[in-house]
């Protein structure tokens, strides 16, 4: 992880992820400090997504077909270009988690 924080896939499917970026959202100071913010906001979202993709155990290509996502999409999203919707990464974590539940992952 490029930041201080520790991503759990628990927290990513129970959105104890979004809880921690609305409570920055509200710390936050006007300007350029809001700016600031929603840079490590979107950095925060790429590294959480990486991590769930990671914990699947598969690269960008192979994830992208298993979910019927757009290869292109989904390395935008890892590299912080645009970024994953907060109901998307949440779905996203929870299949994987149910997946490797149930052995198929």
């Amino acid at each position: 992880m490029s930041n201080d924080y520790q991503i759990e896939m628990s927290a990513i499917a129970g959105g104890i992820l979004v809880e921690k970026l609305d409570q920055a959202d509200l710390e936050a100071d006007r300007g350029n400090r809001l700016r600031e913010v929603a840079t490590n906001n979107k950095r925060l979202m790429a590294d959480a997504f990486m991590t769930v993709r990671k914990e699947a155990g598969m690269n960008r290509k192979d994830f992208s077909e298993w979910l019927g996502i757009p290869y292109r999409t989904m390395q935008d999203w890892e590299r912080g270009v645009s970024q994953v919707p907060e109901y998307v990464l949440r779905l996203i974590a929870y299949k994987v988690m149910m997946e490797k539940e149930r052995g198929n992952l």
